[in-house]
């Protein structure tokens, strides 16, 4: 713990200091949020708009986050395509001068799939990349199954493990780091014979197989939650093991045994899982990435889409208030 001491000799902490600054900063109607962000936090809020449940194309999106104090964008690969070089300037210019950043995208990708649709995937893969990385995106993710009908663990694993070395090759030939999301839940696991991967130690040991260094974890509190990892799995991991991270609540009420995948709720809105604990462990540890809601809402889906980025981005500053 560093200090600092002041001409009458008196010695504080960073800690009392921040809290000295956050008690005047109350007195003038300024929130504890801005300046704990500021002072503690480097990872950036990031605007996604399907895990929001809204729809906007890449330039809706940066207006949306300009707007609504996000600090980036998810780059759209879709939009991004699209654009000429000239619209592609002009796109990353507005993103300067707004001072946001590209976050990280996740389509799905079919590393449990046959290895027809595998293969048809990793020939378009190389496509992509350019575009992400052209646009000055460096980071891409994509979900596991937790389980699966017919490869026991020990199969699937050796597939998986083929298939994200050759895929993370492929992208850190563009500059782009790649992340794996576990699922957490048993009703998901038990969708099929085989568990799989659906735990942070789990995901790891994968990673760790295929020798790869571009590749990492997608982080989300509510998977956290139902895996039943802990905040000292998250302080054992490094800045660089992360390549994402989503936000949420569970609903309450309901059995860990009986949680759903896309029934969930806004960060720091019932309680249910410990996101404090969550986001002061990826604070301790320096995450630098982009972090997003996912909250799974219905509700969100039927407003307006500027109604449901002043919950998001509202919910996000409550969830870091408590950490």
């Amino acid at each position: 713990m560093t200090t600092d001491t002041t001409h009458s000799g008196r010695t504080h902490t960073r800690r009392s200091i921040l809290q000295s600054a956050v008690a005047g900063a109350m007195l003038l109607g300024i929130s504890r949020f801005t300046l704990a962000s500021a002072a503690d936090r480097k990872f950036k809020i990031t605007l996604s708009p399907g895990m929001l449940g809204i729809r906007a194309n890449l330039h809706e999106c940066l207006e949306l986050a300009s707007k609504f104090g996000f600090e980036g964008i998810e780059p759209i690969i879709s939009d991004l395509a699209k654009l000429t070089p000239d619209e592609l300037a002009q796109t990353q210019a507005d993103l300067k001068a707004r001072n946001l950043v590209l976050g990280c995208t996740m389509p799905a990708m079919p590393f449990s799939g046959p290895e027809g649709s595998y293969r048809s995937f990793v020939k378009k893969l190389p496509e992509t990349a350019a575009v992400l990385q052209k646009a000055g995106g460096t980071r891409i993710g994509t979900w596991l199954l937790p389980s699966d009908e017919k490869l026991t663990y020990l199969e699937n694993f050796h597939r998986h493990t083929a298939r994200i070395k050759e895929v993370a090759k492929i992208l850190d030939d563009h500059g782009i780091r790649f992340g794996l999301e576990y699922l957490g839940p048993r009703t998901m696991r038990a969708r099929a014979k085989f568990p799989f991967v659906h735990c942070m130690k789990e995901m790891r040991e994968l990673l760790a197989e295929t020798g790869a260094t571009n590749v990492g974890i997608v982080l989300d509190s509510w998977h956290w939650f139902n895996a039943q990892d802990t905040t000292n799995d998250i302080r054992a991991l490094k800045n660089e093991d992360i390549i994402y991270i989503h936000l949420n609540d569970a609903p309450a009420g309901v059995p860990l045994d009986q949680q759903v995948d896309n029934h969930r709720c806004l960060p720091a809105t019932t309680g249910v899982i410990d996101i404090a604990g969550f986001l002061d462990a990826l604070l301790a540890i320096g995450y630098d990435g982009p972090a997003a809601a996912e909250p799974f809402d219905d509700e969100l889906k039927k407003m307006p889409r500027e109604e449901a980025c002043q919950r998001g981005i509202d919910a996000i500053h409550r969830a870091l208030d408590k950490a």
